[in-house]
């Protein structure tokens, strides 16, 4: 099945030099289920937004 949302190689770094992601890749299937987990500070913000 095709994945209705690709990421490919996401990554983002603060004008600080704070690297927050780096080469994130996902794919999400029509049906899937996604949770997104972490601890703070981890990233899960920065990835969605």
């Amino acid at each position: 099945m095709s994945p209705i949302i690709e990421v490919r190689d996401l990554s983002k770094t603060y004008a600080s030099g704070t690297v927050a992601l780096s080469g994130v890749t996902l794919d999400i299937a029509e049906g899937e289920i996604l949770a997104l987990l972490g601890p703070n500070g981890a990233g899960k913000t920065t990835f969605i937004s």
